[in-house]
């Protein structure tokens, strides 16, 4: 007896003596996975944030410091390039470029969440003949380029005498033809409980009536998610108003920004990247405004009722 429990005593202290010396070898490789763990992520938000401070430190350099020069922060900045926005351009205010920005992306915006949620909600919550396949059509436009439907389009609002306004851009808005923000809606509508429309049902409520007041406000975290996206690629596009604008005065910010460039291919560099600067600043300011419902709406799209 007495041998065994020396057997035992011996192999239990042997134990220790490995654990006690492996402890020190995982809590070492620990610290170096997240040294470089770090080390990395500091590598990517290096990389991700240069092309932003760049044009930062570009915006108050002189037009003919910015191209070739490798200094990221000028030693002696200028406010010039964004005085010289006050001017305006082509004898047009720079306000109005904003303003016909700012209209073509909140009209855009009230299209897409109010178009998109109404055919979110008849494929989530309606049972009708054909529903799969007219879902399954609808996700099927993702695969469709926009650029194979530039030309019909255009061909069909020339003949209509709709060019060189906003309707072929805001016309689609309204008509739900963004697919990726429906899908994403009836995927957040059907997660939704449905005792909550069989008990509107029961007190008398129609569809209309059961959207607008049961299903509408708890879609609100993927509603303001659409609303972002919308709202960025709208004050981003510079293709859909390089083809159907026209006239200057209802150029938007994007297009604005060709205007720096004259007849003879010169092109200022300074006030292109001054205006630049200061489109981004309505877009940073929409994502801040929303920022928190934005990552609520991330954040619950994935609970079940």
């Amino acid at each position: 007896m007495g041998a065994l429990r020396g057997g035992r005593q011996v192999s239990t202290a042997n134990a220790t003596v490995r654990t006690n010396a492996t402890e020190p070898t995982t809590s070492s490789r620990r610290r170096t996975g997240s040294v470089v763990w770090h080390v990395s992520a500091v590598a990517v938000l290096a990389v991700v944030l240069y092309p932003v401070l760049w044009v930062v430190g570009a915006s108050f350099k002189p037009g003919e410091d910015i191209i070739g020069s490798l200094d990221l922060f000028p030693a002696d900045p200028i406010l010039s390039n964004f005085s010289g926005l006050a001017d305006g351009m082509a004898g047009i205010p720079i306000s109005t470029f904003f303003l016909n920005s700012l209209m073509y992306a909140g009209l855009a915006v009230v299209g897409v969440v109010v178009s998109s949620s109404l055919t979110a909600y008849a494929f989530a919550k309606i049972q009708f003949k054909g529903k799969n396949l007219l879902f399954t059509l609808m996700i099927g436009t993702l695969l469709l380029p926009y650029h194979v439907l530039l030309i019909p389009q255009y061909v069909m609002f020339q003949k209509l005498q709709l060019t060189d306004t906003y309707v072929p851009l805001l016309a689609g808005k309204f008509l739900a033809t963004e697919a990726f923000f429906v899908f994403l809606m009836v995927q957040f509508m059907r997660g939704l409980p449905r005792e909550l429309d069989e008990a509107a049902r029961l007190d008398g409520c129609g569809h209309l009536r059961i959207y607008w007041s049961v299903v509408l406000p708890l879609t609100r975290p993927a509603i303001i998610t659409t609303a972002i996206f919308t709202f960025i690629n709208a004050w981003n596009d510079f293709l859909g108003p390089l083809i159907y604008l026209n006239n200057p005065d209802r150029a938007t910010v994007s297009l604005a920004l060709m205007m720096f460039r004259d007849q003879q291919g010169i092109s200022d560099y300074g006030g292109m990247i001054a205006m630049a600067m200061a489109a981004l600043l309505p877009v940073l300011a929409f994502f801040l405004a929303f920022q928190r419902y934005l990552i609520d709406g991330m954040a619950t799209s994935g609970l079940k009722g």
